[in-house]
This record gives structure tokens, sequence and C-alpha cells, in this order.
């Protein structure tokens, strides 16, 4: 995959996934399908006046936000007004004197960090002079989001949720973590689902009882967790039974929709194999809980203004074009991953960073994808047209407002092209929107599966892990015409794609290198080969000035004005970077383009050895891994080069595809959890007794983790302690931030 989108320097977690829409009611589709509505006997609105509570939120990049938007409006069907506000805007709230029940919704973001928007609520709440029971008035129940991937899990709502503890406030409602590295509807449907249960018997308890901190039963604070483990299902109040869905061998060959034949549907289904475009049974007969449909509140006009001309986005944010003065490959041609190495110029922005820091790169959408979803909404005559986008005056949507990345007066092309991310995998909530834009009713009812919660086996199957994007879905269902308007509210931001600096200024000056692997994306039956937005778009740019292997980085002949530019901007980091004393010992782990950042350390070292030929230095490990010594081993010229001059202590690397010697006899290590096993008194000799510094670098879901577990067991067996003991140590190394993550998923 491409580099992470956001917050990856060090141990990012792109942590705040987007979440799907949830809701227990279903309005009727305009279809051909017959639907039956039966309204559950387990649902009933309350006489009394709605009750309130308020909905605060923490967001990175907005998908928290979107969660909590749609807790707000779901409120109003359970009887209950919501008032919502994000933490940052602390003159809307004050839970000083809130008396009402609270839900926190909040992400997770940086080394295990609080989002931006939540980090002076933070500073707040951890004032050391406020009282053990400053909060002892506060009921609250917070939805934490994270992914199991990156370390730190849903640290973003833990830490609010301790401190909040520690100041006496109490739980209405059990926490819910979601997991986006598992799906977050496993966690956040039932939790949601328990919320307007625990709501009421809060209010109940809050009108009936002068109690202090009214809590939940036993009962009510475990419904949450035995919904989420599947040990029990919530009826849903409103049940959709379909009827005539009998679908015959030729109509579901040709798409058309129901046959009104009285034909055995297990029979048909024989036939047939669950896909994007057609479900089997169970899930084809089965009555649908659908997301209720999320509320329009943008209005677009296209206006016959021509604005040709446009190229990147106006407002850079901090961004510098620069030039791309070299582009090297650094693998064969016959390698499993193609890496290439930029070399830009920021001599005339004078940009500064350190090894360790990271660089934003603004890319595009694909020109040929951009084309295609015009044809496919009918707007390609209309590329060039200004948009205005407008709120919705009689939006039953709380706190919309126009998304800040889309411009006014901007042409349909330039915002598909630079500001929405057309390939991003839309979420239940857009799927649920697209059913209303599409005729076909065979069409209609496999997106309400594919957004209902019987359908999220098949949703993550064929959506979700399949990467399918906007584009993709309307290839499958091309009775489906969205306007612009639903692309603007549904489509996130076009982020930037982050690459840490393979460079040192000290030995590069007014250079900076990058490397990235060209992520390939095989074709699949949901949607056709392609490369990764970022890397591929780069592979594409550089052509022209490519290198092959083993390419001096000589200058190029070519004047500034014919080399590709970019658009970049510093990333620094605030802790990934070699340790402010040099005699202190270091170990790096960086197998593949996790090596990147640990090039820039050790250009830094060497020349500082250079200059500082008095100073003492501290051994500098490098535990390195490709999977063919001869086909993928990055910089191994400059490393063996690091080793010979003394700044690089000891090289240590494993090839995991390289056959064993012609014996058969060598034991060799395959990858480089496995090498640090192998030297794991000297790996513990200077973490915890000459108090050094661990790096990691590369791919979260294996090798982070494996290294990891590594850890745990070195450390475990050198002080002979278990597991758990384990785990309390390694933790205060991380405490101490001497032990670092830059890892990626």
């Amino acid at each position: 995959m491409d580099p992470p989108l956001l917050d990856t320097r060090p141990c990012a977690s792109p942590w705040d996934p987007v979440p799907p829409v949830h809701s227990q009611y279903v309005t009727r589709p305009k279809t051909r399908l017959e639907f039956t509505f039966t309204k559950s006997s387990s649902y009933s609105m309350p006489c009394e006046a709605a009750s309130r509570f308020l909905i605060l939120y923490g967001s990175q990049r907005g998908q928290a936000q979107s969660l909590a938007e749609e807790i707000c409006q779901q409120a109003a069907e359970h009887g209950f007004t919501a008032d919502i506000s994000c933490l940052s805007n602390q003159r809307n709230y004050n839970l000083d004197s809130e008396i009402t029940p609270v839900v926190f919704v909040v992400s997770t973001t940086g080394d295990g960090d609080p989002p931006d928007t939540a980090q002076k609520f933070v500073r707040k709440i951890k004032n050391k002079s406020l009282p053990h029971d400053h909060f002892s008035h506060l009921r609250y129940a917070l939805l934490a989001l994270g992914d199991t991937n990156y370390a730190n899990f849903c640290n973003g709502g833990k830490t609010i949720d301790s401190r909040l503890q520690q100041l006496g406030a109490k739980h209405f409602y059990a926490t819910g973590h979601a997991d986006d590295g598992t799906g977050l509807e496993v966690v956040v449907d039932p939790w949601i689902e328990g919320l307007w249960d625990a709501l009421k018997k809060t209010f109940s308890s809050m009108a009936t009882s002068d109690q202090q901190d009214a809590v939940l039963s036993d009962s009510t604070q475990d419904s949450f967790h035995k919904t989420a483990s599947g040990q029990e299902k919530n009826k849903s109040d409103l049940e959709v039974d379909l009827h005539l869905l009998k679908l015959s061998e030729a109509d579901s060959q040709k798409g058309k929709g129901i046959e009104s034949d009285s034909r055995d549907v297990e029979t048909v289904s024989a036939v047939l194999v669950a896909s994007l475009k057609q479900s089997v049974p169970p899930l084809s007969q089965s009555a649908l809980n659908v997301p209720a449909l999320p509320a329009s509140y943008l209005e677009v006009r296209l206006e016959q203004v021509s604005t040709e001309g446009e190229t990147v986005p106006s407002d850079k944010d901090g961004y510098h074009e620069v030039s791309i003065s070299k582009a090297v490959q650094l693998t064969q041609d016959d390698a499993v991953k193609t890496a290439i190495l930029l070399e830009l110029d920021v001599s005339e922005q004078n940009l500064a960073y350190q090894p360790g820091d990271a660089f934003d790169i603004l890319c595009p959408n694909r020109a040929s994808e951009v084309e295609e979803l015009l044809l496919r909404l009918d707007l390609h005559t209309r590329k060039n047209c200004a948009v205005q986008v407008n709120l919705l005056k009689n939006s039953s949507k709380k706190a919309a407002k126009v998304p800040l990345h889309i411009p006014q007066n901007g042409s349909l092309e330039f915002i598909l092209t630079w500001c929405l991310e057309i390939r991003s995998v839309p979420k239940k909530a857009f799927v649920r929107a697209l059913v209303d834009f599409t005729q076909n009713g065979s069409e209609k009812r496999r997106l309400l599966e594919l957004c209902s919660k019987e359908g999220s086996a098949d949703y993550n199957s064929f959506v979700r892990d399949a990467n399918v994007c906007l584009l993709d879905l309307l290839r499958a269902f091309p009775s489906c015409l969205p306007p612009p308007s639903l692309l603007f509210e549904h489509l996130p931001k076009l982020q930037p794609r982050a690459y840490s600096a393979a460079s040192s200024s000290l030995q590069l000056p007014g250079k900076v290198h990058l490397v990235f692997n060209v992520v390939e994306f095989p074709a699949r039956p949901e949607h056709p080969a392609r490369t990764g937005l970022c890397t591929g778009w780069l592979a594409g740019h550089v052509s022209s000035i490519l290198r092959p292997l083993g390419t001096v980085l000589a200058s190029e002949r070519l004047g500034t004005s014919a080399l590709p530019k970019v658009h970049v901007r510093p990333r620094p980091s605030s802790t990934f970077h070699l340790p402010a004393d040099p005699s202190v010992p270091v170990v790096m782990v960086g197998p593949g383009t996790g090596v990147a950042p640990f090039i820039g350390f050790l250009q830094q070292r060497e020349k500082e050895r250079e200059v500082y030929r008095e100073a003492t230095f501290g051994e500098m490990w490098l535990f390195f891994g490709c999977r063919h010594k001869d086909k993928d081993f990055l910089f191994r010229e400059e490393l063996e080069r690091f080793v010979h001059n003394g700044t690089l202590s000891h090289l240590i690397v494993c090839f995991s595809r390289d056959e064993p010697d012609a014996a058969g006899t060598v034991s060799t290590p395959t990858y480089v959890q496995h090498n640090l096993h192998l030297h794991a008194k000297n790996v513990a000799s200077i973490l915890l007794k000459d108090k050094g510094f661990l790096y990691v670098c590369g791919d979260a879901k294996n090798m982070a983790k494996d290294v990891n577990d590594t850890l745990l067991e070195i450390i475990g067996n050198e002080l002979q302690m278990d597991k758990l003991d384990a785990m309390k140590t390694v933790a205060g190394l991380r405490e101490e931030k001497r032990y670092l993550q830059d890892i990626w998923s």
C-alpha cells in the first residue's frame, strides 16, 4: 500500500477511521422491489419531552466528527435532543457544570496521542491543581477509534477516559474501542445500538432518584459487550420484509432484476457465487436492517464560466514547488517490488529538516479516472464549469458546513482531480445514499445488502478488503447516477502522502532524498489492475529522468525548467531523531524501504564523525532485510561503505526468498526479528544497561508486531520476568522515547 495518509511520524495511527452510519430505521426506498415495514414491539417513543444530552468529538481528519454528527442525527429518532461540539470549541460547552449525559467520540493520532482538536482539552483536564472530585457530577460514555496494527491502540480516547475517571466522572455506559484493523462495525454498530437504551435508563434514573452518579445496572453495562461479541442480538425497531426476490438464472446473469417465477431460490443459488454485484442465500433472502438515509446538506451549482488553466490547489498550505533533480531505480527489473529514489532540489526554498523527518507530497487523482468519472456521471461537457457550493436551507443535518477543502468557483474537473479522494473506499453511509440514485431494482437490493448489518461480511469482502472505490461501484451498478453534491458530501479530502527523508542536509545541503515502492494492486473481479495513487503517479511523473539500478547520482544535464516538479512540505518529527548525546548506542530495524530514515541517520553520523574527531560516538546497529540479496538490497554499496569507515558498527542482514546454502545445512534467518533473536544479548544490553535507543521503521501489520513480540521475549529472558512485567518494561521504553516507531500499514 501507499504510505499512510497522515500522522505517520513516528508510530502514527492513521487513526481516525471514517465510521459507517448506523441506525435501526429504514426509509422506504424508491424501488420496484416490494417492501413491508413492520414496527417492532420492542420500540416505543417516550411520551415525555425529548431528553437532552451533549456530544463532544475530537477528530484529526474529520471522520470522528462524521460519526459524532450521525449519532446526533439519530438522537431525534430515539426521542432525544443532542447538542454537538468539537472539543476545541470550549466556548460551546462547560463540563465543569454539565449535568446532562455526555458522549465523547475521540480518535487517535501520532504516537498514540489525542487528535490536535482535543489537545487543548486534554491539557486542561490534566491540570494537576484540579481536585479529585472535579467531575463527580459528570455522567459520560466514550467511543474511542483506533487500529491494533499500531502501538498505543485507541490511546487518544483512553487518555481522556482515564483522566475523567481520576477526576470523579462516572460512566453511564461501557467504553467502546473501535478497531479498524478488524473492521469498525464489529464494535461501532452494537455500541451505538446499546447507547440509546443506556441513555433512556440514565434519564429515567436522573428523573426518579436523587442518588449521585446514577449508574447503569450490571445488565445494561454488559449489553454492549454481549452484543459486540455476538452473544445477544438486539431487535431492530423497524424490519424490512422483502418479497418477490426470486431471481431467475437468466435475469441474474443479465442483471435485469426480479423474476416472479416461483422456482426455489436455493436451486438458482447453486449456480451463483457471491460477488460485488450479487449475493446468495441466506443474505439474498434475508430481511435487512439498513442505515437511515444520511441527510443531504449541500447544494451544488455549475456555472458556465471557463476555469481552464488551473493546475494545482491555490491554497498550498505551506507547500513548496520543487524540482525533482534525480530519480534512480534501486531494484532490479525482476524484483517483486520496484523501489525508486527521488532527489528533490530544495536549495531555493531553504527547507530545513533533520534525519527522521518526513515530507508531504501533493498528488492528484489519475486524469484517466477523473475523465471516466465525469463521463459516467454525464458531466464531461461541464467539467470546466465553475462550482458553487452552498448549504441546503432545509437540511436536517446538524452543524452542517461547506467542506473547507472544496474551493468556491473551482472547476468540477479541478475539484475531482485535486480536492476529493475519489479512490477512497465508500463507507456504508455513502453506499446507502447511492441507493436512492439507482434505478434498477436488483442493483438497489444489492446496495442495500452491502450497507446492511446482515451484509457486513459481504461489505468487508467485496468493498472494504477489496479496496473498491466509487468508480468501481459505478461500473458494477450501471443504473446508479449520483449528483455532484453527493460526492462532495461523502468523498473525503484528498490527503498528501508522507515519505521519510532518506538523507542528511549535513551531507547533501539543499537536497532531500525520498524512497518509495511502487505499489501495485493486481486485477480482481471488483476492479482492474492499478498502482498506488501517489507511488504510481510519482513513477510516471519521473519516467523521463528515471535511471536504472547502479547509476551514479551525478548531476543531470537537463535544465531546471525541464525537470519534473512536485509540491512538498516538511513534516518535522517530534521524536524520531538521533539521540542528542552521540555517545548513546542505537539499534535500527528497517527492512525494505523502512531503511530510508536510517540512511539519513548514518549520513548524519558519518559527517559528525568527520567534523568532531575527538568526540565519543556510540555503536550503531542496523537490522535490514529484503527478499533477494541480488535484486532488492537497497543502498547496499552505501551501507557497506558505512561499515567500512566505522560509521555503522554492525550491519545484520537477511533475505527471505533466497535459497539456503548449497549444502542446505545452514539455517539462515528469514526476517529481521530472527536476527534480533540471534543478537538478543547485545540488544538487551544496549537498551537496559547502556540506556540506548531502538528505532523501528516499516510495515505495521506484520514486521512491527513481530519485532515488538521479539523484544518482549528478549527482555523477558534477559531479566527473567514474565510477559506482563516484560510488557511494562517495554512500555517504559516507549514512555522514555527510547523505543520509537515510524510504521505504516
